[in-house]
């Protein structure tokens, strides 16, 4: 039977710390570290997700804001929301939070964000100074990922790390952060031949592929660490099979999904890999909560690298 990796105790450590980092950096600069989130549109899911990263912000000692345009925001109008958060010296840290309208292209958009104050870690010099080793900011979801390990004393140097996904904005990041930390890093995707096989070697296994329940318990080596990022959502009819896979006939997961008709999972099936991997992340509770307190602290360091003072701020 494996541990639990706790998502929440990690992203308060993590958070505690950027708070402590954000009163330091107030008492040297006489202002607290800036954070923008730029919301164009009415998109549900990414009002409540702006909601929840100002508050934090907020909570931690940041001065986090929202500035929302409306949905007919033209592409010109966006850039030059974008130019002027750029311009502005109390800002630190901005994101644009995705999806856009359709009449906005979001590429140019990241692409125009001041890469000292791109807190997602998305621009294309980021990209660059990530793999190169450089000092940025780097994408939340993996960065949490690396908190976690080292949370729980888990070994990287030296060991098999499998990631499966190639997406930029986790499996790309997370392969090039394992690899600068001495994993022997391997990439595999969907169409990897003997996906099982060789997830069955790694140390470290971290899905974040997109598909419910991917990643079977006979994939796992045993006491492997397994880091699930996948979120997806599953909905009756169509899933009744995998949920009953995934949850257990007569599970209380499983019964809520019958009365609510709908669940989130992960990449990795939760029940069958617990009974083999040593440590591993439940889905929901697991990375989700890393991804904003990685934000903080990503914002925290993006203020202290534009003020000229250490990243502890001692």
């Amino acid at each position: 039977m494996s541990r639990t990796l706790n998502g929440k105790e990690v992203a308060e450590a993590i958070q505690q710390r950027a708070a402590e980092r954000a009163a330091k950096f107030r008492e040297k600069t006489g202002r607290a570290p800036g954070l923008t989130a730029l919301l164009v549109g009415e998109d549900p899911a990414s009002k409540v997700y702006v909601a929840n990263k100002e508050k934090t912000a907020q909570a931690l000692g940041l001065a986090g804001h929202a500035q929302r345009m409306p949905a007919e925001s033209t592409q010109d109008e966006v850039l030059a929301a974008v130019r002027a958060l750029n311009e502005d010296p109390t800002v630190d840290g901005i994101l644009v939070q995705l999806p856009l309208p359709k009449q906005v292209d979001s590429d140019t958009v990241l692409a125009a964000i001041d890469p000292d104050k791109d807190v997602d870690g998305f621009h294309p010099v980021n990209v660059g100074r990530l793999h190169l080793g450089l000092p940025a900011c780097r994408p939340c979801t993996p960065a949490g990922v690396m908190e976690a390990l080292d949370f729980h004393d888990v070994t990287i140097e030296g060991a098999h790390a499998v990631v499966v996904g190639r997406s930029n904005i986790v499996g790309k990041p997370q392969a090039a952060l394992l690899l600068h930390r001495s994993a022997t890093v391997t990439v595999c995707h969907s169409r990897t031949r003997d996906l099982g096989a060789v997830c069955r070697d790694a140390d470290i296994l971290v899905a974040a592929v997109g598909r419910p329940g991917m990643i079977r318990g006979d994939w796992v080596k045993p006491g492997a660490v397994v880091i699930d990022v996948g979120i997806n959502r599953i909905e009756a009819p169509g899933h009744d099979e995998l949920a009953v896979e995934m949850f257990g006939e007569g599970s209380k997961r499983l019964e809520r999904y019958r009365e609510r008709g709908h669940a989130l999972v992960g990449d990795v099936n939760y029940r069958e890999a617990k009974e083999v991997a040593g440590l591993i992340t439940p889905v929901p509770g697991g990375v989700g909560p890393l991804t904003i307190a990685m934000l903080m602290a990503n914002t925290v360091d993006a203020a202290c690298r534009r003020e000229g003072l250490p990243l502890t701020v001692e």
